[in-house]
């Protein structure tokens, strides 16, 4: 069996350490980093993204898949360091001033790492300048807020107005999500894009990359 298949379907069961031992092997056999990445971490990760998309796995199975992941790519982070890390775009993320809730930030900050995407984590309770300033100061291409509040769903507005008060809504996109938004509501204060789950904003976040490089 192809080394990079079993890294990709033990990291879908989210067995971490055999995971680790599998991309050290590569690594070891001379495969690049970067395949060992794509073609095994990756690819893992896009499997369960589908499947979580479709019902078919759940939170927690994302949860470990993506710790999986991670302890994979800690493997290969030095490898990839010199230069031949290319990512697919750099993201910054965070719930909107106001509201505390996290897990599915969290969620789709794994999703968006998983598709081999740069991601900026501001965490909760994040201020409209706050966003704006992480994407100047770190050159994002995208801004992400998540609201699961009807209150706080406001905020997401006045990102919106912030980024062009800043005079970067040209260059910077911005997303939307969280239990209560919508498309219209999206539509309504002049966001780019709304997803209703992480495996589809991660998949909107990689276009929007490529369409702004």
């Amino acid at each position: 069996m192809d080394i990079l298949v079993e890294i990709s379907e033990n990291l879908q069961k989210g067995k971490a350490k055999v995971v680790k031992e599998l991309v050290g092997q590569a690594v070891e056999q001379g495969i690049p980093a970067k395949e060992v990445l794509e073609k095994g971490l990756l690819a893992g990760m896009d499997v369960i993204g589908e499947k979580f998309k479709n019902n078919e796995v759940f939170v927690p199975e994302v949860l470990v898949a993506a710790r999986a992941m991670n302890m994979g790519a800690s493997v290969l982070k030095p490898l990839l360091a010199d230069g031949d890390q290319t990512s697919a775009g750099k993201v910054c993320i965070g719930t909107v001033k106001g509201d505390l809730h996290d897990i599915g930030k969290n969620l789709v900050k794994m999703m968006m790492e998983g598709k081999g995407l740069e991601v900026v984590d501001l965490g909760t309770d994040v201020a409209p300048e706050t966003y704006v300033e992480t994407a100047v100061n770190q050159h994002c291409q995208i801004i992400c807020c998540s609201a699961l509040l009807t209150t706080t769903m406001p905020v997401m507005a006045e990102v919106v107005k912030a980024a062009e008060k800043a005079g970067i809504r040209d260059n910077v996109k911005i997303m939307i999500g969280g239990a209560p938004v919508t498309e219209a509501f999206c539509e309504q204060i002049g966001a780019d894009k709304y997803t209703p789950d992480a495996a589809s904003a991660a998949d909107a976040a990689v276009e929007l990359c490529r369409a702004a490089g």
